[in-house]
């Protein structure tokens, strides 16, 4: 009897040890969401600054790239082609010979869409400015794009209108139409009843603001990706915190 007491204390002692040499595990309060990223205690102030830098930083390299000559015209991921609707007329132009006429037709299209974008910083700064706690928060842990897709959300409408009478303005000044009348005119008179003439400022307007997006994506996916392009030590903390 002696001997069985005396076993099962040492057993008590032995795993008593082992227990308090375990490491001790957090203390879980609450209930926290599958997959959430880890954050280095981010207050609202900090993501919402953050994402606005973040926003004002793209967009201004965005614009600064696009609003410049050649800002389209010589960059192949943005540049505006012949219109896609017309591109019959392109075909039989360069057949009869008006190569030079339809290069500089093109090249009148992408300045009209550079100078447009000129247009867009004072809409961008306004969107930014209206950003809430929920979008920030949002456009953080939204992914690649999501800051983008954010800014086209509240944007899309006014660059429209803003961008319409600055096109139109822009296709005058560079004298648009004297490149696009004679290779229209001659399609139409050849083709006999298979008139085209596509919108062309429509379509300038609705190319640069494509175009401008996908400056802005490029930019914004910079930030997130790369830590030398975060210029801040706000930018370094709010996405250095995502995992």
């Amino acid at each position: 009897m002696k001997f069985f007491l005396f076993f099962s204390c040492a057993l008590i002692m032995y795993s008593c040890d082992v227990l308090s040499q375990m490491p001790k595990l957090p203390k879980v309060t609450g209930n926290l969401p599958i997959n959430a990223p880890v954050t280095n205690s981010l207050t609202n102030d900090e993501v919402i600054s953050g994402l606005k830098e973040a926003l004002s930083v793209g967009i201004k390299n965005s614009v600064s790239l696009t609003s410049v000559v050649d800002g389209f015209l010589g960059n192949p991921t943005i540049r505006l082609p012949f219109p896609p609707d017309a591109i019959k007329v392109k075909e039989k132009a360069l057949n009869l010979g008006l190569s030079g006429q339809v290069e500089k037709f093109e090249t009148t299209l992408n300045r009209a869409a550079e100078e447009a974008t000129k247009e867009a910083m004072p809409i961008f700064i306004d969107a930014i400015k209206n950003m809430s706690v929920q979008d920030g928060f949002a456009i953080l842990k939204g992914g690649n794009g999501a800051a983008t897709k954010f800014l086209k959300d509240q944007t899309i409408s006014k660059l429209v209108t803003a961008f319409t009478p600055k096109v139109k303005e822009a296709t005058s000044r560079v004298k648009l139409t004297e490149y696009w009348n004679p290779i229209i005119t001659k399609y139409n008179a050849l083709t006999m009843g298979e008139d085209l003439n596509p919108d062309l400022d429509a379509y300038i307007t609705q190319k640069a603001i494509e175009g401008l997006f996908i400056m802005v994506a490029k930019e914004e996916d910079k930030i997130r990706l790369d830590p030398a392009a975060r210029v801040s030590d706000l930018l370094s903390k709010v996405f250095g915190s995502l995992k």
